[in-house]
């Protein structure tokens, strides 16, 4: 029977030494094998969060409500439970061997309306001037019945009329 000695010991001696296998290594850098670094060896292009452009950016107007906003953006990445007045939209990509790009952007709302914009990208009137309308013509065919195959094998047997 072990004494509450050796028993302490021993949790202590456990604990030491799963902290010891990660005594000096950094949690926040990746460490991949060497040949990643060579130009000839393909790095996948990886994108996360919510896409931002200037288009989606220039329609935002202060006052506007959450819906509308989400209507134009999306649903936000991160939105704090404590603080649902606050939504971060945030983008990274990183393409093959190039440097990651992170964009950011921050809505504040003051009772359901957007009352503060932050973040790289902020709306431009003089940009929206200058961009012309995009015109959109949507041509809807007309509806045209598709008969299965038992109303068509009705109809040639004469069973069902054909209209």
């Amino acid at each position: 029977m072990p004494t509450l000695l050796q028993v302490l010991l021993l949790g202590w001696l456990v604990v030491s030494g799963t902290a010891g296998c990660s005594w000096g290594k950094k949690p926040d850098q990746y460490r991949g094998s060497v040949l990643e670094q060579l130009p000839f060896v393909y790095k996948m292009t990886v994108q996360q969060g919510n896409i931002i452009t200037e288009e989606m950016v220039d329609g935002l107007e202060l006052g506007m409500t959450k819906r509308q906003v989400q209507f134009l953006l999306g649903t936000p990445v991160l939105t704090d439970f404590f603080r649902t007045d606050r939504w971060d939209y945030t983008y990274t990509i990183q393409r093959g061997h190039q440097p990651m790009e992170i964009r950011y952007l921050t809505l504040h709302f003051s009772e359901d309306s957007l009352a503060r914009i932050e973040g790289d990208i902020r709306p431009d009137p003089a940009r929206t001037q200058g961009r012309e309308p995009a015109e959109m013509v949507v041509s809807v065919p007309d509806h045209e019945e598709r008969k299965g195959f038992i109303k068509r094998s009705l109809e040639a047997v004469g069973l069902e009329r054909k209209d």
